[in-house]
């Protein structure tokens, strides 16, 4: 895995171009559906389980690794992308691609299925941003011969 060396890039480009794309909040109360809902459209199996993040968490509004993705009480619509995209990039024994490039390029195939953002804008916005990101990049935990057609 990649050590996670375009993490402040990549939350500077979210605060420059993610974040004003969509300004729709998420309530705790449907997150577990929504995420049940796009792992059901992926063809995956075993989604992430969402739980509220510990009130000593004040200044984090979500995170996630394989199994699970903690949220604030209110969460914007991309951010759940984004953690999805963490678990999409991670494996149950902890390894994960951090902000790299497989799991850029997963979460640019979220962005670009949810958000409807297209891709060529999409993919121009983050190589302006220095993005490094990896087009055909498939969940880590997938098996290679299963069918993964999210790819840009």
């Amino acid at each position: 895995m990649t050590p996670d060396r375009q993490r402040s890039r990549v939350y500077q480009w979210e605060d420059r171009e993610v974040a004003p794309r969509d300004l729709t909040l998420l309530s705790f109360g449907i997150l577990q559906p929504m995420v049940d809902a796009i792992w059901l459209e992926l063809e995956l199996e075993y989604p992430p389980k969402v739980e509220r993040l510990p009130p000593r968490f004040s200044r984090r509004i979500a995170d996630a690794s394989r199994l699970c993705i903690r949220v604030a009480a209110e969460i914007p619509s991309w951010v759940l992308l984004h953690e999805l995209a963490h678990v999409l990039s991670s494996t149950a024994d902890g390894k994960t691609d951090g902000h790299g490039a497989v799991f850029m390029g997963l979460y640019a195939q979220l962005l670009a299925r949810y958000l409807r953002w297209p891709p060529a804008e999409l993919l121009a916005s983050m190589e302006k941003a220095q993005l490094g990101y990896e087009r055909t990049a498939r969940p880590l935990f997938v098996d290679p011969s299963q069918k993964w057609d999210l790819a840009l």
